[in-house]
């Protein structure tokens, strides 16, 4: 084999390897970032269980905080998809671990007791420490603020994490998720005392906040779950599922 043949096979291969030639010179502007949700949860498990199942057992996650002291672990880069939200719903999106970030933070969740369901509180430090790190989050990945939200909103069947006792009202006057204003619930509450709304009311308003829900006009189980949901996120001192003029309320100052 001559020199110039051996020349062409190496700039041929050398070619191969280094991939094709691409030009950049027209980017699009029509895009947005793949991820548009954060999922909060609990572990239900201390530190050193939660490392082991998120790192070498079958679910995973983006992050890690841990309590005492507060302190962030990436497990899973912003980039790769990570086995947090199982099969879950919002905003007609479905499966939501290819457009989430999931963060978990290390906490027991409950116990029951004859008395009843105790749940376990977060720690402060825990707290600011997720604060900061959504600021960063949803700044890197273009996510809108508002689509901070828990495992519970986006599989109301099955979860109930981050629970009763996660501080959502905080979380959105630091900037992340929503709230509706205590004001106009107050006003509202007086109107939908004297006439509960329909089923059907309830159904379309919970789609409109995002929960997947049917609309049917039946208050069927998934309803109810989805009504809870709603309930344990804004106001988690009753989740039980019954519409009531308060939750109507809380609906109808969210969307107007």
């Amino acid at each position: 084999m001559n020199k110039f043949v051996l020349l062409l096979a190496a700039l041929l291969l050398g070619g191969c390897a280094s991939g094709p030639r691409i030009d950049t010179s027209h980017p699009s502007r029509n895009h947005d970032s793949r991820i548009q949700y954060v999922v909060l949860h609990y572990t239900s498990a201390d530190l050193e269980r939660s490392l082991h199942l998120l790192t070498v057992g079958e679910v995973s996650s983006h992050y890690l905080i841990g309590a005492q002291p507060p302190t962030i672990y990436r497990l899973v880069d912003d980039s790769r998809r990570a086995w947090h939200a199982g099969d879950s719903e919002w905003q007609g999106r479905t499966w939501l671990n290819a457009t989430s970030i999931g963060i978990e933070l290390v906490n027991p969740g409950y116990r029951d007791t004859p008395e009843g369901r105790l749940w376990y509180p977060y720690d402060e430090g825990q707290i600011e420490a997720l604060i900061e790190l959504l600021k960063d989050v949803v700044k890197r990945n273009q996510i809108p603020p508002q689509n901070v939200i828990g495992h519970s909103d986006i599989a109301p069947l099955r979860k109930l994490d981050p629970g009763p006792l996660f501080p959502w009202k905080r979380l959105a006057e630091a900037g992340f998720g929503r709230w509706p204003d205590e004001q106009r619930v107050a006003r509202l509450r007086p109107r939908f005392e004297q006439a509960l709304p329909s089923i059907t009311w309830f159904q379309q308003q919970l789609e409109k906040v995002g929960y997947a829900v049917p609309q049917n006009g039946e208050l069927d189980v998934a309803t109810r779950r989805a009504v809870a949901a709603f309930q344990l996120h804004y106001r988690p001192s009753r989740f039980d599922g019954q519409p009531d003029a308060e939750t109507a309320a809380l609906l109808g100052a969210l969307v107007p």
